[in-house]
């Protein structure tokens, strides 16, 4: 994309052309979506608890830290392995764990042992909280007694870990307060012996460490729960790369633990403890992720099709991963450098964050292969500012059903349309198969009308509002599925780290970029229905805006996408260091020395090079500049428009196109009817007849789709009419729209032809139907 190099990103940008002013302060659906949750969010942290709820959810408190804990030592029950049939499961499966462990007491009552005598002193400590009467939510004493579970959790290893981290995002069990503590939870643990790990990767290659890399730190430069990793470079390729190996007796002790836990839920089964959660179906649900964790083999297959998948961002960086040196135990992948994203200074971790989120979108709406642990410690930035991300030991997979289930949601969303968005819940298993969704449409209208009403947060009555959300979640069997808590939780630290820079960060406006994208361009029955539901609604009426809006979102992809710039908002089309074009919002998020202006540079057709900055005020862009970047923005819309991506967009617009074209011809043969008389003319009776019936007068609709095409027309065209472009006198900006347009032309003269002749077709079939219409009622007449 060709880009204004300005050094500036909030600036007040000027310009006279009309049509821009009333597309800027017309609101679309999605802007005012995203104001109005704004507002929500800031009413409800005003309120304290709120606050640190909703912080909490965000894993703004996350402990991202390098080093363990002082003091703190993991527990692990040593067991021999056994053979034959006997020997532990890789995978989930509580039949045979059950089996393996009714052949180990010992190792069963060395476990429990472990956990009782590790968890004793709190235990206790929480007994006489209790009694005391100090023990309630949000007190002093709760923060206390959370704090000191989180040395207790860390000690009993990965299990307990996990546990604890699910609990710091559970409102409904922990008050917030206590949320925010156990977030602190550290899964740094001091590391095991160097010459176990040796020895473990000595095992599972087959050759010496020495034999395989010709250095290798001489402690591991991290270390967490499952294992801990080596910094070493490849014999005879001189690549650094990073070697990760598995924790001894890991996959043993998670196993019992496992089987430990369901044990324990079921004999909770039929007491009022299960009435609500059944620990069983639990573990049976959570079990699986574990195994895939502890599968370093299928962490180096996943990373590589992250890899694949992403290298249509050039702005990644997925870490190669070296099959040919990674075994079930030992994972080796690159080394590469960088500091954690949460803890970065630079300027442009806003844009990061923002790239992230295409990149999540994309494992979710496309691929279908997400990234389930967006860990703040697994994204970096790179040092020459490009986004990093780490660890795919943890995926989930998106079935096309909820894929296009949650942009179909998006879409009746927009349009409040509550009876399909009831329906939504069911296709994206929140509701199962089979319950009637209408009783629960008025209390969905009630929640949505309520927060997206206008007025701002201040008319919403919150206890209203959380009365009715009460209604749908325990009046009907709704459940969150697993899958939709990994996409809330990954979701959730993004914008957790985007708002530490960015207050005004709002994640309707990064993700409806990637959405516009997929409706626009996805040959999927089921999008293509989505897409033709956006732009017509529930009434069936084209809606120029908001076409128009999913047109600029889709400039906003393409920017992130190749160019790693996703601020948040565009200053009159001029957005972190690209020009969108000049519509767009007009709040920008980052401020630059105005004097930076001076380094502004940009890419023109030959022969014309503007003055970027106002003589008077260099943070004002001059009115050259801004055509010339509205005719940069034309060329980029009608691109798009014409080439093989908008095959489905043109075949799209045809109808509508047709229609105004039709109209348009119609209104030139009514004027010169009524200029020259018919009847004054020595034509037949029956031609003079033909004429009028041929070129009918424009009902309200006609004069709506022309006014609609021609607005589309002028944001392809930069804002600027075609009768200005062809106008003899044409300015110095007309020259630089013509020269703008000319590559497009050139480049796309097929498909222009093509479009074209479709147009004529479509007009000579109106033309043909209305003939033979007129004839049948002559001949009927007679």
């Amino acid at each position: 994309m060709t880009a204004v190099r300005a050094g500036i990103t909030a600036m007040q940008l000027q310009t006279n052309d009309k049509s821009v002013t009333e597309r800027q302060t017309g609101a679309s659906a999605v802007s005012a979506l995203s104001a109005q949750m704004a507002d929500v969010r800031a009413q409800m942290e005003a309120d304290e608890q709120t606050k640190a709820m909703m912080e909490a959810l965000r894993g703004s408190n996350i402990n991202d830290d390098d080093s363990a804990i002082s003091g703190t030592q993991m527990q692990v029950v040593e067991m021999s392995a056994g053979t034959g049939d006997d020997v532990l499961p890789l995978t989930y499966d509580s039949d045979r764990l059950r089996a393996y462990f009714s052949k180990r007491p010992l190792a069963v009552l060395t476990r429990i042992a472990q956990v009782s005598t590790t968890s004793f002193g709190w235990l206790l400590g929480v007994l006489f909280a209790s009694a005391s009467g100090k023990l309630v939510p949000n007190s002093a004493a709760e923060v206390e007694q959370v704090a000191k579970l989180r040395k207790v959790i860390v000690s009993l290893g990965p299990f307990f870990i996990k546990l604890g981290q699910a609990l710091s995002i559970r409102p409904d069990i922990l008050s917030p307060k206590a949320m925010v503590e156990l977030q602190q939870l550290c899964d740094k643990v001091p590391s095991f012996d160097t010459q176990l790990a040796m020895k473990t990767i000595t095992d599972e290659l087959g050759r010496s460490p020495d034999e395989v890399f010709s250095s290798i730190s001489p402690e591991p430069v991290a270390a967490a729960s499952l294992g801990q990793v080596y910094k070493a470079t490849v014999r005879g390729s001189e690549m650094e790369v990073a070697v990760k190996v598995q924790r001894p007796f890991v996959l043993e002790t998670v196993s019992l633990d496992l089987h430990l836990a369901r044990q324990l839920g079921l004999l909770l089964r039929g007491t009022p403890l299960s009435s609500r959660l059944d620990v069983c179906d639990l573990i049976d649900e959570f079990a699986p992720n574990f195994y895939q964790e502890l599968d370093y083999e299928l962490e180096c297959a996943n990373g590589e099709r992250v890899r694949e998948d992403m290298a249509r961002l050039p702005q990644v960086i997925i870490p190669k991963n070296y099959p040919e040196l990674t075994t079930r135990r030992v994972h080796v992948a690159q080394w590469v450098d960088g500091e954690k994203l949460s803890q970065s200074t630079a300027d442009n971790v806003g844009e990061l964050v923002n790239l992230g989120v295409i990149v999540y979108l994309t494992q979710l709406l496309d691929t279908g292969f997400f990234h389930a642990d967006p860990h703040p410690g697994n994204m970096l930035r790179s040092p020459d500012g490009k986004l990093v991300i780490l660890d795919f030991g943890l995926m989930t997979k998106i079935t096309d059903n909820q894929k296009y289930g949650m942009i179909e949601a998006i879409a009746h969303l927009i349009h409040r349309d509550y009876e399909r968005i009831g329906d939504d819940f069911v296709n994206l298993e929140f509701i199962p198969q089979g319950v009637d969704t209408a009783p629960i449409v008025p209390a969905l209208a009630r929640v949505f009308d309520a927060a997206l009403a206008g007025g701002g947060a201040k008319s919403i009555n919150f206890q209203e509002l959380a009365a009715d959300l009460a209604d749908i979640t325990f009046k009907f069997p709704f459940r969150i599925p697993p899958y939709f808590a990994l996409i809330i939780r990954a979701i959730s630290v993004l914008e957790g780290i985007a708002l530490k820079g960015n207050p005004q960060f709002a994640i309707v406006d990064e993700a409806y970029p990637y959405i516009s994208k997929r409706l626009l361009t996805d040959e999927s029955p089921r999008l293509r229905a989505a897409l033709r539901y956006m732009v017509y609604g529930k009434t069936g009426s084209f809606d120029v805006d908001r076409m128009i809006d999913m047109l600029q979102a889709l400039e906003k992809f393409v920017a992130v996408k190749d160019n790693g710039d996703g601020t948040a908002f565009k200053v009159d089309g001029v957005r972190g260091m690209t020009d969108l074009g000049s519509s767009g919002s007009l709040v920008g998020t980052r401020m630059v020395e105005a004097s930076s202006m001076a380094e502004v540079a940009t890419e023109e057709p030959d022969g014309f090079t503007p003055r970027m900055a106002d003589a008077a005020d260099d943070r004002r862009l001059t009115d050259t500049a801004i055509v010339a970047a509205d005719a940069r923005r034309a060329r980029e819309a009608l691109q798009f428009f014409f080439s093989s991506e908008g095959d489905f967009f043109r075949a799209f617009l045809l109808d509508e196109v047709v229609a105004a074209a039709d109209a348009l011809s119609r209104e030139a043969a009514y004027e010169l009817a009524s200029l020259v008389s018919l009847e004054a003319l020595p034509a037949p009776v029956l031609v003079k007849q033909l004429v009028p019936a041929l070129s009918p007068p424009l009902s309200h609709k006609d004069e709506q789709v022309v006014a609609s095409i021609r607005k589309l027309v002028a944001f392809f065209l930069g804002d600027t009419q075609p009768q200005q472009l062809l106008s003899r006198a044409a300015s110095t900006e007309s020259v630089a729209q013509i020269q703008a347009l000319l590559p497009v032309i050139a480049e796309n003269q097929v498909a222009m032809r093509d479009f074209g002749l479709q147009i004529v077709g479509k007009l000579a079939e109106k033309q043909t139907s209305r003939a033979l219409s007129f004839l049948r009622s002559q001949v009927a007449a007679m």
